[in-house]
């Protein structure tokens, strides 16, 4: 089974106020290195031009056993959202200062799809807040299974 790859860093940074499943149009190289793993979604962003959602600054690493029709490991991607998803984007982007991030790549069947959070930047002591309440968390889980023993 193909790997999901998703940004941690996005989760740590931003608060996701809502999700969109989208399609990416892809090379065929692509594809085989996405297969294996070969992705980093650290810097990516969503941009909306013209209409069209684009994925930036995603770089899917060259297909190993690729032969001089390889792709270029950090080029645009076209991603592929009903018009309504890619007004909503855009929308949220300009007006809201929200920013667009793909929080994950993965494999539904046999198409890849990302996953686009609309997501709002944590303050620091957001961030604070967010690691008490996962220790907390944690804390109890222990305890329950301690308990259930």
């Amino acid at each position: 089974m193909p790997p999901r790859i998703e940004n941690r860093r996005a989760r740590h940074d931003y608060f996701v106020l809502e999700t969109f499943e989208a399609g990416i149009q892809l090379a065929g190289t692509e594809v085989k290195s996405l297969r294996e793993g070969k992705c980093l979604l650290a810097d990516a962003y969503v941009a909306v031009e013209r209409g069209e959602a684009w994925l930036r600054n995603v770089r899917i690493d060259e297909y190993t056993a690729g032969n001089r029709w390889n792709h270029a490991p950090s080029r645009a991607r076209k991603l592929l959202l009903k018009a309504k998803e890619i007004e909503t984007i855009a929308r949220s982007v300009d007006r809201k200062g929200l920013t667009a991030i793909p929080l994950e790549v993965y494999f539904k069947g046999s198409w890849a799809k990302v996953k686009v959070g609309l997501c709002k930047g944590k303050a620091e002591h957001d961030k604070r807040q967010t690691k008490i309440a996962a220790d907390h968390k944690r804390e109890i889980d222990r305890a329950m299974k301690k308990a259930m023993r």
